[in-house]
């Protein structure tokens, strides 16, 4: 079976993200560094939301019934 072009593009991507982790021992914490250093001297501009996410359902709460109030399954 001939690889597609998808195929080869994925192994790239692979290849790329490995050449960068094996450039700083796996740490990520130093290639989120680095990669925030190279967007700030880059001097483009960076997109900001004007608002920010808001969760669907409230936090704090439990959406599962407790156990004693919930139907027994079948059986």
């Amino acid at each position: 079976m001939k690889p597609t072009k998808a195929d080869n593009t994925i192994d790239e991507i692979h290849e790329i993200r490995f050449e960068i982790s094996d450039r700083f021992g796996g740490d990520v914490f130093a290639i989120a560094q680095d990669a925030a250093r190279r967007q700030s001297d880059s001097n483009r501009p960076l997109w900001r939301p004007t608002t920010t996410n808001k969760p669907l359902q409230p936090s704090g709460g439990s959406v599962v019934s407790p156990i004693d109030t919930s139907s027994p399954a079948s059986g």
